[in-house]
């Protein structure tokens, strides 16, 4: 019984992997259907990396006043990447040798962030950000020094540049600092932090196939 609750484990694993590329397909698409206008340049044709942010695919009109047809993509996005991630959170802990209470307040913080942020399209924008941002900023950090203690170095590392991408991403949104960098700045933490988690999870598949 043992033994088939682990073959199961390690096969079901790879389904946040899945989810996550799933998820980038999505919001490719929705950024090909999105038909234009970003805060800087409200006349602007399409998607723009560099003034549109990722969360304008989620708004019902698009900034220029049109009918958002990017949207259905980009919610069914969201919606593959939180739980995708809920999932990931759900068997982290798994992959440290050393077992803590730590471990499961990484893991509850963890799936309440990506919990709340399936609310993100809502009316209260700012409000799902600020409590998923607190909720996923102690996951990360308890992860992170999970990783230190475990001894995984690269995943160490590259979690520390995550963190720092995360937290200056909260830093420009509430201080309206360089406030014009912050959609290029977004979409390379969701590029970096995404294979940060495709790492780890991966990291996580060959502990569980180890136990085989």
């Amino acid at each position: 019984m043992t033994f088939f609750n682990n073959k199961m484990q390690r096969n079901f694993v790879w389904l946040p992997i899945v989810g996550m590329l799933v998820f980038v397909i999505f919001y490719v698409i929705a950024i090909m259907q999105y038909s234009g206008g970003s805060y800087v340049y409200p006349n602007q044709a399409g998607f723009n990396f560099k003034t549109n942010y990722l969360c304008d695919l989620l708004n019902v009109q698009t900034i220029n006043g049109l009918q958002n047809t990017a949207r259905t993509y980009a919610r069914l996005a969201l919606a593959t990447l939180c739980f995708s991630l809920i999932l990931l959170w759900i068997y982290l802990p798994k992959l440290f040798t050393v077992k803590s209470k730590a471990q499961k307040i990484m893991r509850t913080a963890g799936i309440l962030a990506m919990t709340i942020t399936l609310f993100l399209a809502s009316d209260v924008h700012d409000i799902v950000l600020r409590i998923a941002g607190v909720f996923g900023t102690i996951a990360l950090i308890i992860a992170i020094v999970e990783l230190y203690i475990d001894r995984y170095t690269l995943l160490f590392v590259l979690g520390i540049i995550c963190l720092i991408l995360f937290l200056t991403n909260y830093y420009i949104y509430e201080t309206e600092l360089l406030l014009d960098t912050l959609p290029l700045i977004q979409k390379i933490t969701f590029i970096f932090c995404i294979f940060w988690f495709m790492l780890l999870n991966r990291a996580l598949y060959k502990k569980l196939h180890r136990r085989l």
